[in-house]
């Protein structure tokens, strides 16, 4: 009895100390993406966790679709740097001694698209990436998930997922069961899920959105929205929701959603964004915009857990590490401190670098982009190809310069100390783009030059001196594609685990590849008299179909429909 008492009384201190946690956040945490192929390792995750407690910060959400060991199911997270139960349990050991609560998140509907290529998990789908609902084998995979995470994590909440599965009901289900109303599919699926999740004795959080597009009538970002009372009564008593947000800079606007959301569930959490998802540079300055709105709605509106993600979206390029002045200006909000001079003289002092100098990471992004504005111009420019540039329609012409100027102001910040690789790979990126933003331009105006010569010599002389500056440039870019690949490479091997590189490989390898192609190809216009490279001859169409769009950047954030229009 006296064991029980003492229990008791330690389960109340711990209560107490996170229900005062951050001024009146019970949980405010960061969630680490390591399903999009950057899996951080252990080391890595430990240095995030001293990082993040130092600030202030309780809680770290694992982000994991199948990068974790489950026991008979060899093929879940094959080749992808999955975690073993025995670095899970590292990870949750370091962060309790730290005060830190671990929380797994995991998928036990949709975004599993990793393991669908795999023939022992070809009965368990039901479309794209989506579980079969309804099928005892996936309910069995699924009381492995959990059975994995109660021996590995202390803590006893789980986030489940279940978002975005918008095509459920319409695959393999619907050949074995007909047309049924979809709606009721999820809900039978998860309260399955939770049925499993409460014999573990786990409390269980799942992504909002597809309960509240069902009872707000299809919509989600709805702040105005009728919640029907039936969805509402079919939420199982062991799941809380998470409304997710990353993309608003209005108060107002969390506000509306805020409110909506307590309509269909009382205690729902919040997740904003730190932006980390949209190429290789951080977006320091939008995530700020939004969290300060966010935050602000969240502690008027009495929201207790609260927590920003770190998306690694098509292939996980930019290091989490390099959002350090956002993750700094959250905590500081989340205590009350509003000033901002204050709060770049904190970080100077702590970090040994000035606030202003670490936000010029955020310079590639696109120079001369308004810091509460998003673009991902860095990643398509560099793999926008040469010859066909399907994405030449959206410069305004002076990306050279700029690039070249912001290379310059990243070289000269101050004393870097450990960040030392992020500057690195964001001065080697500028580096690159200084020469190859304007390149597949310039490459069609020499082109046409060359096509237009005839046979005045003084004209075909200029053109092909023209030719000979621009081979070179070729070369140029070629040097420095290899400076920017050693400098990235460094930074990845100090954070994440080697699975998930060979995709860096595989791009940044067929980038130069593709260059060297194009030059060969330059150099080689005079022979045999001919003068045709076919890519050069067609029309350039602006891929988002508007003519009035050309000379803007734009969020485009896909390696495999930038580099070409043919199948991948």
């Amino acid at each position: 009895m006296e064991q029980v008492n003492e229990r008791m009384l330690q389960m109340k201190g711990e209560q107490d100390k996170m229900e005062g946690a951050a001024n009146g956040f019970r949980r405010f945490g960061t969630m680490v993406d390591c399903s999009r192929n950057a899996v951080m390792t252990v080391k890595a995750l430990k240095r995030w966790i001293d990082l993040t407690a130092d600030l202030g910060y309780n809680t770290l959400l694992l982000y994991m679709e199948d990068t974790y060991e489950i026991e008979g199911e060899p093929y879940f997270g094959y080749m992808r740097g999955r975690y073993t139960k025995e670095e899970l349990k590292e990870a949750d050991s370091y962060a309790q001694s730290k005060g830190m609560e671990l929380i797994p998140c995991i998928q036990t509907l949709a975004h599993l698209n990793a393991i669908v290529r795999w023939p022992a998990y070809s009965g368990h789908v039901d479309t794209n990436d989506i579980l079969l609902a309804g099928d005892e084998a996936v309910y069995e995979l699924i009381d492995k998930m959990f059975a994995t995470l109660a021996e590995c994590f202390t803590g006893k909440v789980v986030n489940i997922g279940m978002d975005e599965a918008h095509m459920i009901g319409r695959g393999k289900y619907y050949d074995l069961h007909g047309d049924r109303n979809r709606a009721q599919i999820l809900v039978e699926h998860v309260n399955r899920v939770a049925q499993i999740g409460k014999k573990y004795g786990f409390t269980l959080a799942m992504w909002s959105d597809m309960f509240f597009r069902l009872a707000a009538g299809g919509e989600y970002y709805a702040q105005n929205a009728g919640i029907d009372e039936e969805i509402r009564k079919q939420i199982p008593d062991n799941v809380e929701l998470i409304y997710w947000d990353y993309y608003s800079t209005e108060k107002a606007h969390y506000d509306g959603m805020l409110s909506a959301h307590k309509k269909l569930k009382e205690g729902t959490w919040f997740a904003g964004g730190l932006w980390t998802w949209t190429g290789f540079a951080p977006h320091n300055g939008y995530s700020m915009t939004c969290t300060e709105a966010a935050l602000t709605s969240c502690r008027e509106q009495g929201v207790k857990d609260v927590f920003l993600t770190m998306w690694g979206d098509n292939g996980g390029e930019c290091s989490r590490f390099a959002l350090l002045p956002a993750l700094f200006y959250a905590a500081e909000l989340a205590k009350g401190n509003t000033d901002m001079a204050d709060i770049k003289e904190k970080f100077g002092s702590k970090y040994g670098i000035s606030f202003d100098d670490f936000m010029l990471l955020d310079l590639p992004d696109t120079p001369g982009v308004a810091d509460d504005n998003i673009c991902d111009a860095e990643k398509y420019l560099l793999y926008n190809d040469c010859f066909t540039g399907l994405l030449d329609t959206t410069l305004a012409g002076d990306e050279g310069a700029e690039y070249a100027a912001c290379a310059e102001r990243i070289a000269k910040a101050g004393e870097k100390g450990e960040w030392v690789n992020l500057f690195e790979t964001q001065k080697a990126l500028c580096e690159v783009l200084a020469v190859k933003a304007q390149l597949g331009r310039r490459t069609r105006e020499v082109y046409a030059a060359l096509k237009e010569a005839g046979t005045d010599k003084a004209v075909k002389d200029r053109a092909r001196a023209a030719l000979g500056e621009l081979t070179a440039d070729y070369r140029e870019l070629l040097d420095r594609l290899e400076r920017f690949y050693r400098a990235y490479r460094t930074q990845w091997f100090s954070e994440n685990k080697p699975h998930g590189f060979d995709v860096q490989d595989i791009r940044l390898g067929g980038l130069i590849r593709r260059v060297n192609s194009c030059m060969e190809r330059l150099e080689e216009l005079y022979q045999d008299g001919k003068i045709v490279i076919a890519e050069l001859e067609e029309e350039q169409l602006d891929i988002r179909g508007q003519k009035e769009a050309a000379g803007r950047p734009m969020c485009f954030n896909s390696w495999g429909q930038t580099v070409t229009a043919n199948v991948i």
